[in-house]
Formats: C-alpha cells, structure tokens, sequence
C-alpha cells in the first residue's frame, strides 16, 4: 500500500484537500490532530510537564496558548517538544496504518512532513500551497488569533519555495484552480497500481 504525504504551510487548505480526498473514500490519517489527542494521554502528558512544567495542562486539558508562547519562541524548546511528540506520532501512525489494508493508498497529513524529515517514509508527497497573505488571513479568521502570531508560526516552518522544491505534487490553493479537480486528478494517479 502506498502512503501518500500532504502538507503545507500553516493556512494552505491542507485539511480542506484531505477532506476532498476522504470523500472519494481515501483513509486520512491527521498527525498534527493525533498529536494533541496523544498530548493529552500517557506517557507523553508526563513527559510534558517533566519538560515544560505543570502550567503546560490546564484544568487536566493541553494547555495550548501556553505551550505555543514557550515553543514558539524558541527552537529548542520546540525541539524538545518534537522530540517527545514525533516518536509517539510515528508508532501510532503505524498502528493504524495496520487496520488500513482495504486501501489502494492513504494520506498522511503532517504541517511539518519535511521538516521532520517524514517525507523519506512515504511513497510520494504532495504540498498544498497558497500565498502567504491569504495564508495569514485564513489562520486570523480561522483561530482568532493575531498576524503577528501566525507569523511567528510559520517562521518555524520551511517557506512553500524550500517545500517545493522536495514535492512530487502542488495543489495550488490560491483560488485561481478549482481544488476538486485538482485533487481528483491525483487520486487517478495514486490509485492506479
């Protein structure tokens, strides 16, 4: 079975492209979303607060606005933070890649496939991009949260150019391609045996 994975920057439409390959059936599995279901569970809830300490949960719940201030400011913080969640993500990616065996091929969903280096353990990778400015309007509409602070998100993720130059596919997200069509040409590809 071939995996497939699909990324993009913070605001490409990544999620919104994975959904449009679920509706033709595709198995999706969501990283970014996993990681904080298995944040909030043991052993990495322990490992959390060993690291980042007890504000880190907040009410027995990720406290998420904290730990974004303490990682996003500094790279080894967030290091640290990778270095606890990857491996976590990557056993449970395998696990549940296991029940997936109806499948011609799956999606891997990761924000940071290659910068992680995850890229190398899939079969082909596809990168969703957007430009930077709509990007910063959908994240501000999206989490109700301030340009300044999506900024310093995506200054810790590799820039589309750096990303596309690695990508086996774009899907471009700038409104000026329909997505469905898009997408519905590369699943022609990846189902094809």
């Amino acid at each position: 079975m071939r995996v497939i994975g699909i990324t993009g920057g913070i605001g490409s439409g990544k999620t919104t492209t994975c959904k449009i390959f679920e509706q033709l059936g595709v198995p999706v599995y969501y990283a970014d979303v996993r990681a904080k279901e298995l944040m909030t569970q043991e052993p990495l809830r322990s490992k959390i607060i060993q690291a980042f300490g007890e504000n880190a949960y907040l009410n027995g719940q990720l406290n998420r606005t904290y730990l974004a201030k303490e990682v996003f400011n500094s790279k080894e913080k967030l290091s640290v933070l990778n270095g606890i969640v990857h491996p976590a993500v990557g056993d449970d990616f395998d696990e549940w890649l296991e029940r997936q065996k109806a499948a011609d091929y799956v999606l891997k969903e990761a924000a940071i496939l290659f910068e992680s280096g995850a890229y190398h353990a899939v079969d082909f990778t596809v990168l969703v991009i957007a430009p930077e400015d709509v990007r910063i309007d959908r994240v501000v509409k999206r989490d109700g949260i301030s340009r300044e602070d999506v900024m310093k998100r995506m200054k810790n993720q590799w820039t589309q150019e750096r990303k596309a130059k690695l990508a086996d596919h774009i899907v471009n997200n700038d409104g000026s391609k329909m997505l469905i069509p898009q997408v519905l040409e590369l699943h022609k590809k990846f189902s094809k045996k």
